[in-house]
């Protein structure tokens, strides 16, 4: 295919290429200050904050591999983007908290919360985690700008596609920080968008589908057993167990959103609480639209394969270049902005890891232990050059652990691994804000024996329980990631809660840390509104079951249900007008994903 890009198509991809790099110079070349370039200045607005949040969030493999497995499993996928109550507990338990405490880093609020060494441990977990995803992100990054342009006047090496990714990123990265970052996301998103975009309208304009509707008919038209736009599989399915995907998974949403530095940091960077809450809500129904525009499109690919090419089997990795050359019209252009998309998403994801782990490296370890009274020329310093370390470093570790089949890499392996850690630091946060008598060494404790667990859990589920034919049939032979991530987090609390308890009174608790984040706590609030929001769906659910109507039946209802329980809230708040309040968003935010968790069951 892209040996036949036309010159329209050259032309595209190189001006939609320039665009990203030339912003984040421009802004590179303002003066910097610490504030302005780890966190923008916090000055960034809620468009901003939502366009560099999901930027963030998806890279080019996300896209592909989305499209590929909409084509080889299904839309039960898509539950990967269905983050609303991640997006919910970050906007109304933790942000007002962060914000007012006027945070650099998340390690920080544990600081102020526990102690010194819980924020260290933060700090060195999470700078391991965002190195291993850095070298993932070079190695996968590479092996997809080689497999894009492969063929054409583009082609690269993979060699050379590390230096690419390492060179365009550094060239505003290096110099511009935060500012030039949440500038080049938002430009990348525009590009993802337009691209995954183009490719749905396509691929759902073919006679053979007939639109989205003419989709879900042929779907329909199929055996129960094969049809492909559901969002559930039996909780014994090796992959995405209906199960593990309201427990692991959701955590590790909620660890994604709420306490991974990584994503968090442009909710610090917001310019007031209002445009963070606005963005990381715009984010979730950013993220609501990838179903739609990039799984259900490599549904559709099964279909139009099918109908034209027969019984033919092709590699659902490739299912996303074949598609393109299948229905995207040749010498328009389209192609080009296409691949342009999908090469800034290359970028989308490095550039943050980058910024987040020099921001933990500088602002924890600098400016906390070797050099205190570091001024802003020293710290910026230190900054550039931690930058500089780690891509050179990722670069290197990639290269050295090259293989040509990219699921083998060992690299790709340990950062499937990462979730091992996650539950560990969820809880340190979780019960620093719920629960008085949290106690510093305990929440450390729950973070370093998190990984602890999750051996143990598998090697038991492994050698024992695994084992039981009774158990196989409920969880598999063996131990899904989110069953697992689900396991260690209840052991971890057990932790934190057994060791807490064990100290008499409050001592080691930090009683002055935790009424420091007391005036905006509004943990309870939000647990007795997820307490009505899960009563009201478990009573339609109770309802479905004993009418054994289709879960379809009910999705307006629970939508509606769902929309409800903000209601009181959104009425109450009479600072604003409803249009302008936050509330009214979130509400529609979650109406939106309840209704597809009902109509796709």
């Amino acid at each position: 295919m892209l040996s036949q890009l036309s010159g329209i198509d050259t032309l595209v991809l190189v001006l939609l290429l320039l665009v990203m790099p030339a912003a984040g110079i421009i802004v590179a070349l303002r003066k910097k200050n610490t504030e302005t370039y780890f966190l923008a200045g916090r000055n960034i607005r809620w468009w901003t904050v939502a366009g560099s949040v999901f930027g963030t969030n998806i890279s080019s493999f996300h896209l592909i591999g989305m499209l590929g497995i909409g084509y080889s499993i299904g839309f039960v996928q898509s539950h990967y983007e269905i983050v609303f109550p991640a997006i919910l507990l970050l906007c109304y338990v933790f942000l007002a908290s962060y914000r007012k405490l006027g945070l650099f880093t998340l390690s920080q609020y544990l600081e102020i919360r526990y102690n010194e060494y819980a924020r260290l441990i933060y700090s060195i977990l999470l700078v391991l985690i965002i190195l291993v995803q850095l070298i993932g992100a070079f190695y996968v990054g590479s092996i997809t700008l080689q497999w894009l342009f492969g063929g054409s006047s583009f082609a690269i090496s993979y060699e050379m596609g590390l230096l690419l990714i390492g060179l365009i990123t550094c060239s505003y990265t290096l110099w511009g920080g935060m500012e030039s970052i949440v500038i080049t996301d938002s430009i990348q998103t525009l590009m993802m968008l337009a691209a995954g975009l183009a490719v749905a309208f396509f691929t759902f304009s073919q006679p053979e589908i007939g639109g989205f509707l003419g989709l879900l008919d042929l779907d329909a038209a199929q055996p129960r057993e094969v049809q492909k736009m559901h969002l559930y599989l039996p909780s014994n399915h090796p992959n995405l167990p209906w199960s593990g995907i309201f427990t692991g998974l959701l955590l590790q949403h909620c660890f994604n959103f709420s306490t991974n530095q990584f994503l968090v940091q442009r909710v610090l960077a917001a310019s007031s609480d209002d445009d963070a809450r606005k963005g990381i809500i715009a984010s979730g129904f950013l993220k609501l639209m990838i179903p739609f525009f990039s799984i259900a499109s490599g549904i559709a690919a099964y279909y139009l394969f099918k109908a034209r090419f027969g019984d033919a089997d092709f590699n659902s990795d490739n299912t996303f270049l074949r598609l393109v050359e299948t229905v995207i019209p040749a010498g328009v252009g389209l192609t080009g902005m296409i691949l342009a998309g999908l090469t800034a998403a290359t970028f989308s994801s490095v550039d943050s890891m980058m910024n987040a782990a020099t921001t933990l490296l500088t602002v924890d370890i600098y400016r906390k232990y070797i050099r205190p009274q570091a001024s802003d020329a020293q710290t910026l310093r230190f900054g550039r050059l931690t930058i500089l370390v780690m891509v050179l470093l990722a670069i290197l570790v990639a290269w050295l652990t090259y293989t040509p089949d990219r699921s083998n890499n060992f690299f790709l392996r340990v950062s499937a691994q990462l979730s091992y850690f996650t539950p560990g630091i969820m809880v340190a946060f979780f019960f620093g804000i719920l629960w008085r008598r949290a106690d510093g060494r305990a929440a450390a404790w729950a973070m370093v024996l998190a990984p602890v667990y999750g051996f143990l859990a598998e090697w038991i589920y492994r050698t024992w329980l695994g084992q039981i034919p009774e158990i196989q049939a409920i969880l598999d032979e063996n131990l899904n990631f989110m069953h697992r991530v689900a396991i260690t987090f209840v052991l971890s609390s057990a932790t934190l809660v057994g060791l807490s308890l064990l100290r008499p009174g409050t001592e080691g608790s930090n009683p002055e840390g935790f009424e420091r984040l007391r005036p905006e706590l509004k943990a309870r609030t939000f647990l007795s509104f997820a307490a009505i929001f899960i009563a009201l769906q478990l009573v339609l659910i109770l309802l479905m079951k004993a009418t054994g109507l289709p879960a379809r039946s009910f999705a307006l209802w629970g939508a509606l249900a769902a929309f409800g329980v903000f209601v009181p809230a959104i009425r109450k708040d009479k600072s604003r007008p409803v249009y302008q309040n936050d509330l009214l968003y979130a509400a529609l935010l979650s109406a939106a994903s309840v209704w597809v968790y009902y109509f796709f069951a």
